[in-house]
């Protein structure tokens, strides 16, 4: 689901649930509401803001986490595309072609990456193909020395791990925040604020503080769900590792 979308559902049930909560002040008998009641309920309450702030911030950590590791597998490509370029081009003058399709593969996959999240970087059909022609024409080379041969085994090992962390991307693109753990979040929150109206004298200061207080939550719900698109969210992974290597390939 969209991380708009998610936010909004979040603001009107943190939001509802303070409404709710101004409502049952007006029909719960008065000394259901004493000092007492209340204690227990702040007691209550406490738990419930204490778990709440320990879900979010598994879940701020858990899309951190995520960003940090799939833009360091990025930052591996850009080193792994300029490696084989440097290999091929020791290797001799016949590897002209593969190079070319070696920079011509990045720049078509840089066309895709601010704009296809769910396909990642480099997954588009024509990249893919241009991949398996780049593939194709270095298994085609043919090694005649012992130096051909040794840069030929490291273009073949840089190759396959530039496969791996392609897939390895592709794997992760599904987001890495358990949708239970937002639902029981939000449902806190909602609890949580349901007191705070059940306790709140019902006039415009104290309900514009509230729905600013939801606005925030759902803000903060929003910019984690971002955080867990790093290819197509507000919170995007930087390109700059791959335009860096396409300006160093072919030189």
């Amino acid at each position: 689901m969209n991380p708009m979308a998610i936010s909004w559902i979040s603001f009107g049930c943190v939001f509802g649930g303070a409404m709710v909560g101004m409502f049952f002040r007006r029909i719960v008998p008065e000394h259901h509401l004493g000092t007492d009641s209340k204690d227990v309920i702040k007691l209550a309450m406490g738990l419930l803001a204490t778990m709440s702030a320990l879900v979010l911030a598994l879940l701020i950590s858990s899309a951190k986490t995520s960003h940090d590791t799939q833009s360091g597998e990025v930052t591996q490509m850009a080193a792994d595309f300029i490696q084989l370029d440097r290999v091929l081009a020791h290797y001799g003058p016949e590897t002209k072609d593969a190079r070319a399709l070696l920079y011509q593969t990045v720049a078509q996959g840089l066309g895709q990456t601010q704009t296809t999240y769910h396909s990642g970087i480099l997954d588009t059909r024509v990249t893919t193909a241009s991949a398996d022609v780049f593939f194709e024409k270095i298994q085609q080379l043919e090694p005649r020395s012992d130096f051909q041969r040794s840069l030929y085994a490291q273009a073949m090992q840089i190759g396959a791990e530039l496969g791996r962390l392609r897939s390895l991307l592709l794997e992760q693109t599904g987001g890495s925040i358990p949708m239970p753990f937002l639902v029981v979040l939000v449902f806190w929150l909602a609890m949580l604020f349901a007191s705070f109206g059940l306790f709140s004298p019902s006039n415009a200061t104290v309900i514009g503080v509230l729905l600013v207080c939801a606005i925030s939550v759902a803000g903060a719900i929003f910019l984690v769900l971002e955080m867990d698109r790093p290819f197509g969210g507000l919170i995007q992974i930087s390109s700059a590792p791959l335009h860096n290597a396409l300006a160093h390939l072919g030189k």
